[in-house]
């Protein structure tokens, strides 16, 4: 099982050094894994002049799944719109095609008041949010700025969905349903926007096939209030990629921090790419206090879902709840009285709590 490691900026180094930990003692243990690390966004920009090196995407192109870190840093932020660290991550998505997005937003019972809602309402909380990652606002063109007729300065783009990238990202919605509660609800803005009625109009024709699976559908703004509201309500959600960016953050939250969320990006035949949903966090990097689990996890869907061992990926699970349990908790999802460690010794309890399995 190779492995393609992708550090990145700010606190990338450090979260992955954790998961590289934990994968160095599951080599110990017999299972076959390889890494190979190589530079992205800013470090790429850095290392090559560009956010994706030739280097590093043949690199993620040869590996059976790539573990990314976090990328970008205040340092970049006046490179031209095509060299931002960014783009390394919209690029090696495009190049890779990981058009399917899972993010899971799980509430560890441990953490119950680390939410900011109150333990009643968000207690069992188990949602997976299926986001579409390869087209929508982000990908669609035309897009830049250009003068009014006024004279003033106008920025645009295009959200644009076809019928085949709606059902590709339906059908994995569906499927991922079906593993779960076999409830779907499909997120979209069809009041309002041409998109989004073909979008429902394609997810509500394929339900047909999915006749064990319960359908249906909400506009974007009522689902955000409902996250917040009654997110108990939600067990699978599939949505295309703007409207999942900001709902998948949202849900971060209701879990208590968003350095605990894991993702995958999977192509077609599961090969993905694996990362933390939050960013590089420039403004902690280096002083030992990121929350390394959301990488941790994201190497259990690695083995959950490209490399077919839920055995592997139940463990490092089990790991991570066991680090809980013993109280250990990082600063994002401490309570006051409560004793915080640092990034190294997170990763060294969840380590050490697989080891002792």
């Amino acid at each position: 099982m190779k492995i393609a490691i992708l550090p990145g900026d700010g606190i990338g180094t450090e979260i992955v050094g954790e998961a590289q930990k934990l994968l160095a003692l599951l080599r110990e243990q017999g299972v076959a894994v390889e890494t190979e690390i190589a530079p992205i966004g800013g470090a790429g920009y850095d290392a090559a002049r560009h956010p994706l090196p030739d280097a590093t995407l043949a690199l993620a192109r040869a590996a059976d799944a790539v573990l990314l870190g976090a990328v970008g840093g205040p340092r970049y932020d006046t490179l031209p719109r095509e060299l931002r660290p960014e783009q390394g991550i919209l690029g090696i998505r495009k190049a890779l095609s990981l058009f399917a997005n899972l993010r899971p937003a799980l509430l560890y019972p441990e953490l119950a008041a680390a939410s900011t809602l109150k333990p009643e309402v968000v207690a069992g909380l188990d949602i997976v949010i299926v986001r579409e990652l390869t087209g929508d606002i982000y990908f669609g063109e035309p897009r830049g700025r250009r003068k009014t007729a006024a004279g003033d300065d106008e920025g645009f783009d295009t959200m644009r969905y076809s019928v085949p990238e709606i059902e590709r990202i339906a059908r994995v919605g569906f499927e991922t349903a079906r593993k779960r509660a076999r409830r779907l609800t499909s997120v979209d803005k069809a009041n309002v926007l041409d998109t989004s009625i073909l979008w429902r109009e394609v997810v509500t024709r394929l339900a047909a096939q999915y006749p064990d699976v319960t359908l249906s559908h909400m506009y974007v703004d009522n689902a955000a209030m409902q996250l917040v509201r009654n997110p108990r309500g939600f067990d699978t959600i599939v949505t295309g990629n703007l409207f999942g960016d900001i709902l998948s953050d949202e849900a971060s939250m209701l879990a208590g921090s968003i350095g605990m969320l894991p993702s995958a990006s999977l192509d077609a035949n599961g090969k993905g790419l694996y990362e933390p949903i939050h960013g590089s966090a420039p403004d902690i990097a280096g002083k030992n206090v990121a929350n390394p689990l959301a990488t941790i996890l994201s190497v259990a869907m690695m083995f959950r879902h490209t490399f077919a061992r839920p055995d592997v990926a139940e463990r490092i699970e089990a790991a991570v709840r066991g680090a809980l349990r013993q109280g250990l908790r990082t600063a994002d999802i401490a309570q006051p009285g409560e004793a915080v460690v640092g990034t190294r010794a997170m990763g060294d309890a969840v380590v050490a709590a697989l080891r002792a399995q």
